[in-house]
């Protein structure tokens, strides 16, 4: 059964859905939640509180769902495309995620200010301190580094600095997607991903490039610079 303090959460959330944040009332969210107003304010301490509290709900929630994603089934290759489906999904329906992850705000969402600014908090508690969340530089490095440790015991031999680079790609390009979403609706970043992570470096040695068989590159790549193509053959590989 959820708690006073989720369903408040979700109440604010959804009232966030249909208007701006300076017309979000504590009353009403109250209302909407089965509570009083005082047991509000006994959660959050105010309007800002409840604000820093829905955007750190909105950060926890985006990195258990890497999480999830990373503990699926399959290999490197469908963990991390499944880690970069969830990305876009979540900035999708949640504004804040989306906000989170690309520090695009705008005025009809919450920006408390930073809790160092505000100095002790006035509802005793260590739940309540909710701190101002990451940017997105340090929300996407916290997702990534969940990535490489997820995924270091899959290639014993790789390389851990290429491995990171290669988790971070495949988040930057989920991001890509979320801002600018492909023509077709649905998981359109698997694909690109998961030949992303074919083509890593720590696949083959750092800097190696895909393998090549018969002027054609495995797995539906491109061929290499220099390699010819067999006569009559294109000289590009066919689309995966």
């Amino acid at each position: 059964m959820p708690t006073a303090r989720e369903e408040l959460l979700d109440a604010a959330l959804s009232a966030l859905a249909t208007r701006p944040w300076t017309s979000v009332r504590m009353v009403d969210v109250a209302y909407a939640a089965g509570v009083s107003r005082q047991t509000l304010h006994n959660e959050f301490g105010g309007k800002d509180g409840l604000a820093r509290a829905l955007v750190r709900n909105a950060v926890d929630g985006y990195l258990a769902g890497v999480e999830r994603a990373l503990g699926s089934a399959g290999g490197a290759e469908d963990r991390l495309a499944a880690t970069a489906a969830w990305t876009v999904r979540a900035a999708r329906a949640n504004v804040l995620v989306r906000a989170l992850l690309t520090g695009c705000w705008s005025e009809r969402l919450p920006r408390p200010a930073p809790t160092a600014a505000l100095g002790a908090s006035p509802v005793p508690g260590p739940r309540h301190a909710d701190p101002w969340p990451p940017g997105p530089a340090e929300l996407l490095r916290r997702a990534g580094e969940r990535a490489v440790a997820a995924l270091d015991t899959e290639r014993p031999s790789h390389d851990p600095e290429a491995l990171a680079v290669t988790c971070e790609i495949a988040l930057r390009l989920a991001l890509s997607y979320a801002l600018v979403p492909a023509a077709a609706e649905g998981e359109e970043t698997a694909p690109l991903v998961r030949r992303v992570v074919a083509w890593a470096p720590d696949a083959g040695g750092p800097g190696a490039p895909p393998p090549v068989e018969a002027g054609r590159a495995v797995s539906g790549t491109s061929p290499r610079a220099g390699a010819r193509s067999p006569r009559g053959s294109p000289g590009r590989s066919r689309s995966a």
